[in-house]
């Protein structure tokens, strides 16, 4: 046969034993092991090194009965800014600072999908896959930045805002990116971490309470910015959590899931479970038709025995909800008001 299925097959067979070789390491030397390989797959070095001041400008602030949303621009890195959705509970907090939350979108229209407008800045009417689930965080009592991504929303390239154009950047991003030795994962990355910088800086956050939730593409960076900053101290990923040869591997998605040399040193649970010891949330649909039950159950099993591992079996839960390819939030908002008291929630 001259179609190429076996060859990938074979490729990722024969990348096996290296990803073994970790497993043979003490927990803590492997998960640091695995940090340093996942910055540099990331390229994370070239992108601290054109890293820019904040400098925040508010470009609006908007007040409603119950929340405040201000729209803020910062830095990034050299050449880049990047416009951050604030959205601020009116009501205060017992502790008197809120706990603070990173929403990161994915595929669609940008962060205004993420805090209840519409495609045109109206009030949104029909919730799509995004549900919505940064205002859901703020009515939560959170104080929620959520950051335009790279190549999505009011973030494209010019050529591709013009009607009939792509709704995102993804693939130029990705391709010119590489040109240059650079990843699209790696850039988005880097900005929600500058997110989290700004959001760190709000005198109305808790510091000790700062989380991470994010949907399909942004579920995978905050799989990996919560992976790799510990400020991040409890994350939820909604259909994201997976294995690579399950879903990107196995189905077509979009080039920005793709990682130069991840498969030489690891699967995809064991980047995510770099996060272990801290409490992380997985959820997807039973229906989601990129990330399969099947494989997300198969990762989590992989991501339990690493928490019982670091003796922290009680710090990772899961849903595996009925829908699609879609933020559900029954079981990861009240985990994440427990998590921040202190409690348990039982899995699903």
């Amino acid at each position: 046969m001259w179609n190429p299925d076996s060859f990938i097959e074979m490729l990722y067979a024969n990348s096996d034993p290296a990803r073994k070789e970790n497993s043979k390491l003490s927990r803590p030397a492997r998960k640091a092991l695995l940090k340093e390989q996942l910055q540099s797959s990331l390229t994370l070095a070239l992108f601290d090194d054109m890293r820019t001041p904040l400098e925040p400008v508010i470009l609006e602030r908007v007040e409603y009965e119950d929340y405040i949303r201000e729209r803020v621009d910062i830095g990034t890195v050299t050449g880049l800014r990047m416009p951050v959705y604030i959205l601020i509970p009116k009501k205060p907090a017992a502790s008197g600072k809120l706990p603070g939350m990173l929403a990161l979108h994915g595929h669609g229209y940008g962060s205004r999908e993420v805090v209840g407008l519409a495609e045109d800045g109206t009030i949104q009417e029909k919730k799509g896959g995004h549900n919505s689930f940064a205002l859901e965080l703020m009515k939560q009592g959170h104080m929620v930045a959520a950051p335009e991504m790279i190549g999505l929303g009011d973030r494209r390239l010019i050529r591709d805002t013009k009607p009939g154009k792509e709704r995102s950047s993804c693939v130029s991003l990705t391709g010119q990116l590489m040109m240059y030795g650079m990843s699209l994962a790696g850039l988005r990355v880097f900005e929600a971490l500058r997110a989290l910088d700004y959001l760190a800086s709000r005198p109305e956050v808790n510091p000790g309470q700062i989380g991470c939730m994010g949907f399909s593409g942004g579920g995978l960076v905050a799989a990996y910015a919560s992976a790799l900053d510990e400020r991040i101290r409890a994350a939820v990923l909604c259909a994201f959590t997976n294995t690579f040869i399950g879903s990107i591997l196995s189905i077509n998605h979009c080039i920005d899931n793709f990682i130069p040399g991840v498969l030489g040193y690891a699967e995809l649970p064991d980047l995510i479970g770099i996060i272990a010891p801290r409490p992380l949330f997985i959820e997807s649909g039973a229906n989601d038709p990129i990330f399969p039950a099947a494989s997300v159950r198969e990762a989590v099993e992989i991501l339990q025995n690493v928490y019982l591992e670091e003796n922290a079996a009680s710090m990772l839960q899961y849903d595996i909800f009925p829908g699609v390819h879609e933020v559900s939030g029954r079981a990861a908002y009240p985990w994440l008001l427990s998590t921040w008291r202190g409690g348990k929630s039982a899995a699903q």
